[in-house]
C-alpha cells in the first residue's frame, strides 16, 4: 500500500490518466487480428501500435475505477488492483519515446508485456474479493449495486480486450512459442479454422470429470451439428478457442449440477443436448438440460456478479483464487460472447429445464471488439442518483380488500 500511495500522490499519474482517457480505444476486428498475424507479422508494427493503444485502454478504465465509492477504493484488494494498473501504465509509457527500429527495444517491450500479463493474472478474483470486503463492511444499497454491475461489466470487458492484445503480441513474438501440433495454423490465440464441435466436446469432458468426482456420476452428451453453408463439412469459424471453451465449460457445469441435484441418486440421468448451427450471419450453440429450470425472476440475477449459489471461497494469496462462489461464471462468460459482438442468453422453464444459447458472428469482418469508452455518458451513469420506479411494486402480502374505498 505504501507503493500505491506514493504512486497516487504523484500528480503526474493523474495527468497521464486524464490525457490518455481523452482518446477512444481503437477496436479491432477478428479479420484484422488474422491479417496482421498471418503473413505480415511484424514485431515493430505491433510494438508501435501497442505503445499507443494500451495507455488509452488502461486510462479509460482507470478513470472509471476512480469513480467508485471511496470506501470501495479503500479496500485492500481494490487498492492492489489499482496499483497494478498504475504500474502497467507506467511500464508501457517507458517505451513512448524509444526507437522502434532497435531490436533491443522491441525485445525489452515484449518482456514488459509478459510481465504485465503475469502481474494482472489475478485481477478478476482480487477485484471480486474487494467487492466482498466492501459488502461485509458497509452492506449494499440499490444505487451502489447498480453502479457496481455497470462498472464490473465494463472493467472485465476492458481486461479481456487488453489481455487479447498482450497475448497476441506475446504468442507471436515471445521467442519461446511452440506450435501446437493439433492446431498448427493458429495465429496467436486465434484459430482461423476453429472446429467448434471439438471445443464443445473438450469443455464437456472436463466438466464431466468434475461432475464425476463430486457426484460419482454425470449426464451424457447428445450433440447435433447443422452446417447451413456447407452441409457436408464440419463447422469451423474464425474465433478464440479459449473464449468458446470458457463459455461452454461454464454452461456444462451449470447444466450438470442442476441435473444431478434434481435427480439425486437416480441410476440414469437425462442427457445434455447440444445443437451447433452455422447460418449466414450467426454461429449458434444451444446447450439444453432437464435440470428443473429456474423461475423467471431469477434469470437476470444469474448474471449479477454478487450472486452465487455456491459457497464463497477464501482468498489464497499463495495461488490464483478460484472463481467458484463469487458468482462470476455466467456474467464473465457473457462478456466473452459479447466481446466480438456475440451474445449469451438463458431461456428457462421452471419445473422442466434450461436452454443456454451462445451466439457468435459467423463472419470475421463482423467480429469486432466491443470496448468500453470513458466519456460524459459513462461519468453520468456513476453520478446520477437512482430515481423512484415509475411502475408500482407489488406487495408480497395481500391487502384486506375491505380497507379499499369504493370507486
Amino acid at each position: 500500500m505504501r507503493i500505491l500511495r506514493a504512486l497516487m500522490s504523484n500528480r503526474s499519474i493523474g495527468k497521464l490518466v486524464d490525457h490518455y482517457s481523452r482518446f477512444s480505444p481503437s477496436p479491432l476486428s477478428m479479420k484484422q487480428f488474422i491479417d496482421f498475424g498471418s503473413e505480415n507479422a511484424c514485431e515493430k508494427t505491433s510494438f508501435m501500435f501497442l505503445r499507443e493503444e494500451l495507455p488509452v485502454r488502461l486510462a479509460n478504465i482507470m478513470k472509471e475505477i476512480n469513480l467508485l465509492p471511496d470506501n470501495l477504493l479503500r479496500t485492500p484488494s481494490v487498492g492492489l488492483v489499482q496499483s497494478w494498473y498504475i504500474q502497467s501504465l507506467l511500464d508501457i509509457l517507458e517505451f513512448k519515446k524509444k526507437n522502434a527500429n532497435t531490436e533491443e527495444v522491441t525485445a525489452d517491450f515484449t518482456d514488459a508485456v509478459i510481465k504485465i500479463l503475469s502481474r494482472h493474472n489475478d485481477v478478476v478474483p482480487t477485484m471480486a474479493q474487494g467487492v466482498v470486503e466492501y459488502k461485509e463492511a458497509y452492506g449494499t444499497d440499490p444505487v451502489t449495486s447498480q453502479n457496481m454491475q455497470y462498472f464490473l461489466d465494463r472493467f472485465y470487458m476492458s481486461r479481456i480486450s487488453i489481455r487479447m492484445l498482450l497475448n497476441q503480441h506475446t504468442l507471436l513474438f515471445g521467442g519461446k512459442v511452440q506450435v501446437n501440433p493439433a492446431h498448427p495454423k493458429q495465429i496467436g490465440s486465434i484459430d482461423p479454422y476453429c472446429r467448434v464441435t471439438d471445443v464443445i466436446k473438450d469443455a464437456y469432458e472436463n466438466a464431466r470429470d468434475l461432475c464425476d468426482r463430486y457426484y460419482m456420476n454425470s449426464p451424457e452428451l447428445k450433440l447435433e451439428e447443422f452446417n447451413g453453408k456447407e452441409p457436408n463439412k464440419p463447422i469451423t469459424v474464425v474465433y478464440v478457442p479459449s473464449h468458446l471453451y470458457h463459455m461452454a465449460f461454464e454452461l456444462f457445469k451449470n447444466a450438470m449440477r442442476a441435473t444431478m441435484e434434481l435427480y439425486g441418486d437416480a441410476m440414469e440421468y437425462p442427457a445434455i443436448h447440444v445443437k451447433i448451427i452455422l447460418g449466414d450471419e450467426d454461429l449458434t450453440v444451444k446447450v439444453s438440460d432437464l435440470g428443473g429450470g429456474v423461475p423467471l425472476r431469477k434469470i437476470d440475477r444469474l448474471f449479477t456478479y454478487t450472486y452465487s449459489t455456491a459457497p464463497r471461497p477464501q482468498m489464497d494469496t499463495s495461488r490464483a483464487a478460484p472463481l467458484a462462489g463469487y458468482g462470476y461464471g455466467l456474467p464473465i462468460s457473457r462478456l466473452y460472447a459479447r466481446y466480438f459482438q456475440g451474445e449469451l442468453q438463458l431461456y428457462s422453464m421452471e419445473g422442466h429445464g434450461t436452454d443456454a444459447v451462445i451466439y457468435i458472428r459467423a463472419l470475421s469482418t463482423e467480429s469486432i471488439e466491443r470496448l468500453p469508452v470513458y466519456n460524459k455518458s459513462a461519468w453520468k451513469h456513476y453520478k446520477t442518483m437512482q430515481e423512484a420506479d415509475d411502475w408500482c411494486v407489488p406487495s408480497k402480502e395481500p391487502k384486506d380488500m375491505s380497507t379499499f374505498r369504493s370507486i
